[in-house]
């Protein structure tokens, strides 16, 4: 079996198929889906896809990109959330992109809030780094989380990828991987231990090789486990079983991996 580690499926890209998208990831293996949130305005919409349908787990954050969208009262917001819906299996979203310098400052303020919030609550939390490896793997090192997380789209070299390893946090290894320009992360890829990373598709963004300008779908996590496979000299099915076995781990999924 196959585990989509982060997929928007919520998002409206999906709103005219959103079904037939599911069966067809269904079709390739994938058994599960995780959900991230990105903004207070989707939290309803993704706690009820959630809960329509059992493949689904949900997490609730507040994404760096959409940072123009957030205001302060919805960090009371997401503390409500938390503590009232058992069915989240983590923070976030969350985290920093550095192509945009202009809102770090607000972007480091709502990261460190869900950081707490995650600590509070015992839960993983979602991570979204861009050009901030370094930046973020020192704050996570500050801010000890009882159950670490997940790196997503990890993209760096190898010894950020063991400052993340080392502190408990799985890699999210997705469509980048499938590029042949990708050398420094094909290197990384190659050296991961087997408990320390997820596949992932990003959907509807970070389209695959060969599918550039078309709408991800988390069918394609079938091509990137193919990918990480050769990459690793392992069997496809060796790969999508520590992978989903990893993932189930991470986030405490009700679900048997086999």
């Amino acid at each position: 079996m196959l585990i989509d580690a982060h997929c928007h499926l919520d998002f409206a890209a999906f709103d005219p198929d959103r079904d037939a998208v599911m069966a067809a990831a269904r079709g390739v293996g994938v058994k599960h889906f995780i959900v991230p949130g990105t903004m207070r305005a989707r939290w309803q919409s993704l706690l009820a896809l959630g809960q329509q349908r059992q493949d689904v787990s949900v997490c609730a954050g507040l994404h760096p990109y959409f940072i123009d969208e957030h205001l302060d009262q919805d960090l009371a917001e997401l503390e409500r959330l938390l503590n009232e819906c058992s069915e989240l299996v983590a923070v976030g979203e969350c985290g920093i992109d550095a192509r945009f310098d202009t809102t770090l400052d607000a972007q480091w303020m709502y990261f460190d809030a869900q950081l707490s919030l995650a600590k509070q609550h015992a839960l993983p939390v979602v991570v979204h780094c861009v050009k901030a490896n370094d930046a973020v793997a020192k704050r996570l090192r500050q801010r000890t989380l009882a159950r670490a997380g997940l790196i997503h789209a990890f993209a760096g070299s190898y010894e950020q990828a063991r400052k993340f390893v080392d502190l408990g946090y799985v890699l999210g290894l997705g469509g980048a991987a499938t590029y042949s320009r990708a050398k420094r992360l094909h290197r990384v890829i190659k050296t991961l231990p087997d408990d320390s990373f997820v596949l992932e598709t990003d959907s509807p963004d970070m389209p695959l090789s060969g599918y550039q300008g078309q709408r991800n779908e988390p069918c394609r996590v079938s091509d990137v486990c193919n990918v990480v496979a050769a990459l690793r000299g392992q069997t496809r099915e060796h790969v999508a079983a520590i992978s989903s076995a990893n993932a189930a781990r991470l986030f405490r999924l009700p679900i048997a991996v086999n």
